[in-house]
């Protein structure tokens, strides 16, 4: 969409990505046809026309004072934010009576928004840091509530040589996100050298507790079926970075300790302190040094002659993170004859004999199948080879049978 009316100085130049239900396609026995015969894919590549009048409603003249518009659960709209912090309701008065849309108002703002504390507010929130739940290289995350009781991780980084850009990369990425697999950025501390950064409490851990076997306490290895849908929900999430939010990101750090898992196991791309931000058309990246963690960097990353860098970068990470899920390099490492090989070169040669005894029965044997040959397609050498995220994720949604696995083209 873009308005060119010179009455209207806030033209819309940008792309505007929205949900299309599957309840609104006109009911014609062509377009069944062709939703048939295409899917949903095909015909929302076709395009389908939007129409938006700016001038009309009470939003126009929120937006006209710099404020920002406010709807309840409703869609109705209910006040307005101004650029002074004071909140208009939708009959243009500081004052409301409608105290319960207001309440939701702020809510939904602050949702959006992610809410800047002070280092007071921060140790008030951690009970002065009392409740460690890991460190690492990147810092130290500590559980912390909310005034209203929710819970939430807050991670303090390392004082680094970087001047703390590792932190703005965080920020500026998760800023721009807003996914159901990326974690969400609740609010962020900035106070001279002291920073941190909250989050929504992840109540599972990492993923690297349960990549193996059994978890780091002991327990129940995850069944290949959740295993599967976490892996599916990690290509969600890398497309959506790559693809359809805006500025598009390269995470440049996939791994299993930086994918959380939620109450009910969805997982969530976290830890952007690696990332990258590039134009949504931009597909060669410049960066300088290496980054990522050894054992899931493409090789592009640390040596140009295996081709440039990109999202497919990413792509390669993610590929040996799943390899990982199904317990290969575990597999191999517990081997004394085999431990000296690469570890996805062992799998090209023991991949029917693997999938049946990790498997067992037929359905886990597939999934296990269709994992390894996804893992095997995503870490060719050639960063070309690869394919998108996009593409990862219709293979894991075709049929098994439906997948070849690649040429044997790998780092040695």
């Amino acid at each position: 969409m873009e308005r060119q009316d010179a009455e209207w100085p806030r033209a819309c130049r940008t792309a505007v990505v929205v949900p299309v239900l599957k309840d609104w396609w006109l009911p014609s026995a062509e377009y069944h046809q062709q939703l048939h015969s295409d899917g949903y894919g095909q015909l929302l590549k076709r395009g389908f026309q939007l129409s938006w009048e700016p001038s009309a409603g009470p939003c126009y003249v929120c937006e006209q004072t710099k404020g920002k518009c406010s709807y309840n659960h409703r869609g109705e709209f209910v006040g307005c934010l101004c650029s002074d912090g004071s909140v208009r309701t939708s009959d243009c008065r500081h004052r409301s009576s409608k105290k319960k849309d207001i309440t939701y108002m702020v809510s939904a703002i602050s949702a959006l928004y992610p809410k800047r504390y002070t280092y007071s507010e921060v140790k008030t929130l951690t009970e002065s840091f009392a409740h460690k739940l890991g460190k690492g290289g990147f810092g130290t995350v500590y559980r912390g509530s909310l005034p209203n009781g929710r819970l939430v991780a807050v991670k303090l980084p390392n004082n680094s040589k970087d001047d703390g850009q590792e932190f703005m990369n965080e920020l500026a990425s998760l800023m721009r996100t807003s996914h159901v697999n990326v974690v969400t950025l609740l609010g962020y501390c900035l106070q001279g050298p002291k920073r941190a950064l909250i989050y929504e409490y992840m109540p599972n851990g990492s993923l690297n507790r349960f990549a193996f076997g059994r978890n780091s306490e002991g327990e129940k290895s995850l069944s290949w079926e959740k295993l599967f849908g976490i892996a599916v929900g990690i290509a969600h999430g890398l497309e959506y970075l790559h693809r359809w939010c805006g500025t598009n990101i390269v995470h440049f750090d996939i791994k299993p300790h930086n994918i959380l898992l939620d109450q009910d196991l969805c997982p969530k791309i976290s830890d952007f302190g690696l990332a990258k931000l590039c134009m949504a058309k931009e597909s060669i990246i410049s960066i300088n040094g290496t980054r990522g963690t050894i054992g899931y960097i493409a090789p592009e990353v640390f040596s140009p002659q295996f081709g440039q860098i990109s999202s497919k970068s990413d792509v390669y990470s993610y590929g040996m993170t799943v390899l990982e899920m199904v317990g290969a390099r575990e597999n191999i490492s517990k081997n004394s004859e085999t431990s000296s090989k690469y570890f996805p070169q062992w799998i090209y040669e023991n991949m029917e004999e693997y999938c049946l005894n990790a498997g067992g029965i037929s359905a886990d044997n597939e999934i296990v199948r269709k994992l390894i040959i996804v893992g095997l397609w995503c870490i060719q050498l050639q960063p070309n080879n690869r394919p998108s995220m996009t593409r990862v994720v219709e293979m894991l949604e075709c049929r098994e049978g439906d997948l070849h696995i690649p040429p044997q083209s790998l780092l040695c």
